[in-house]
């Protein structure tokens, strides 16, 4: 039997945006109905982050253990189960699953229902047996993996062609890859690839641009030279022209320098981009503005219909968890609270998790030098640190771009535990603070966290041991 529903809010895709914003508007009293088509939780849960990062812990296990006589402790064997691999990646899928499913929400009074939803109307979408009318919606559908239009791909029509995975498919393996050839030298070509290197695959990553593109280039300079030590091959600057081959015998042919090169592997992973979900959403009976990139929005993230509002992947914009979940309060203080928030992205982090890991908040070198702002570069690197020097993590640096007043204007960090340094720069560009602040922090030693110190006071340095000083310090000294 069909169903009508006159709700407050509508939430279509249950990716981690769109559970923030119906947890949070249910618990503020709302009626929400929530419509997910295929896995609660999104690509982050299920195919992203999670998977991602349970599966650079299992290298990392398996680096450690390689590395473990450096430290004197012999490891007298190593062997890689990667089906054990497999099952450990969805162990911690599935302790994570709770947080995002049916249950939980409908016990937050959230109506979820299972179903395709696209717009009938403005102010209507039909999910299943269900018309829903609601106050306001929020389109979090997020994004899938792009494939480019290769010759010799799969693709969904045909019966025929070479097979690749994606971050959709990758992780369902059973067996590890004997020569994984990854094309797209982004955050996910780059994670994936040095995991499977670390797991005992062979890999070759083959990007068009350079490796990590979006980087500084003086602190990607450190992630590619740990995966070359890796023994990963890396190709950049080169053009891939078709795709050859079967499954387990697969070859892409590129063209790098004007030349063509046969590149062959067992297993092709695509990561070369996203692109928007937007088809199947009948955007047009709802008059939502919407182009190939993704939906249209304002710095409020309402689409060209007042009514509703669109967030994450599908905007576009920012492809990254913690942005979906910064829009979700985004449009909660917007569509509940009617306050004129507004997105801010000035001091948006995000991280790499690579080994090293690779870190940026607020503005780059070149971006800063595009904008014509006279700076200070300021420097630390890794190996001045005695926590590094203790744990043998000295590959790695601190980069921080301020003004020659001293304000932090952007900054980056390449080395162990990057992510987990760069939100002090953060709240350092979203406050105003000068570098000061930062060399004036008491920071416990022996930690990582002096490196931030360290580079803030270099900012500092020249002045407080310069000549004039010292002559100063010896006036002073003939005072008593």
């Amino acid at each position: 039997m069909s169903e009508r529903l006159n709700v407050d809010l509508c939430v279509i895709g249950a990716g981690s945006g769109g559970l923030a914003v119906a947890a949070g508007a249910s618990q503020l009293g709302q009626k929400v109905v929530l419509c997910e088509r295929a896995r609660m939780g999104g690509d982050c849960l299920n195919y992203g982050c999670v998977p991602s990062k349970a599966l650079l812990a299992a290298a990392r296990a398996a680096t450690a253990a390689r590395n473990a006589a450096r430290f004197g402790v012999e490891a007298v064997s190593l062997r890689v189960d990667y089906r054990v691999v497999r099952d450990h990646v969805r162990g911690v899928i599935a302790a994570i699953a709770p947080n995002d499913s049916v249950e939980r929400f409908t016990g937050l009074g959230v109506r979820v229902i299972r179903a395709h939803a696209a717009f009938a109307g403005p102010d209507v979408v039909k999910a299943g047996d269900a018309t829903i009318r609601a106050r306001r919606f929020v389109i979090a559908t997020g994004s899938s993996p792009a494939v480019p239009p290769i010759p010799g791909l799969a693709r969904e029509d045909a019966q025929d062609g070479v097979p690749f995975l994606t971050n959709e498919t990758i992780f369902d393996l059973a067996d590890r890859p004997s020569h994984l050839l990854v094309f797209g030298g982004g955050p996910v070509g780059c994670e994936l690839a040095q995991a499977h290197r670390r797991l005992g695959a062979n890999v070759t990553v083959i990007e068009a641009a350079s490796l990590l593109s979006q980087d500084d280039p003086e602190l990607v300079d450190f992630v590619r030279l740990q995966m070359l030590r890796d023994g990963i091959e890396i190709h950049e600057g080169a053009k891939v022209i078709r795709a050859e081959g079967r499954a387990g015998d697969i070859a892409l042919v590129v063209e790098k320098n004007g030349i063509e090169h046969r590149i062959t592997g067992s297993h092709l992973l695509v990561a070369a981009g996203r692109c928007a979900n937007v088809d199947g959403l009948n955007l047009e009976a709802a008059g939502v503005a919407y182009s190939p990139k993704g939906i249209e929005v304002d710095a409020r993230l309402r689409t060209s219909n007042r009514r509703i509002y669109a967030i994450g992947d599908v905007t576009g914009g920012y492809r990254f968890t913690h942005v979906a979940g910064y829009h979700a309060g985004i449009v909660i203080r917007n569509a509940l609270f009617r306050l004129p928030a507004k997105v801010d992205y000035r001091v948006l982090p995000w991280v790499t998790y690579t080994d090293p890991e690779l870190a940026h908040v607020g503005l780059t070198e070149v971006e800063a030098n595009r904008r014509g702002e006279k700076i200070r570069i300021l420097r630390w690197p890794f190996h001045e640190n005695d926590r590094a020097q203790c744990e043998r993590e000295t590959h790695g640096l601190v980069k921080v771009i301020a003004s020659p007043n001293g304000r932090v204007l952007g900054a980056g960090i390449v080395g162990a535990h990057a992510g987990e340094l760069i939100p002090v720069w953060g709240l350092a560009i979203a406050r105003g603070l000068k570098l000061k602040h930062v060399a004036e922090l008491i920071v416990p030693y022996p930690t990582l966290g002096e490196v931030n110190k360290r580079a803030a006071g270099t900012f500092y340095a020249p002045k407080l041991f310069s000549p004039l000083a010292r002559r100063i310090v010896r006036w002073l000294s003939y005072l008593g």
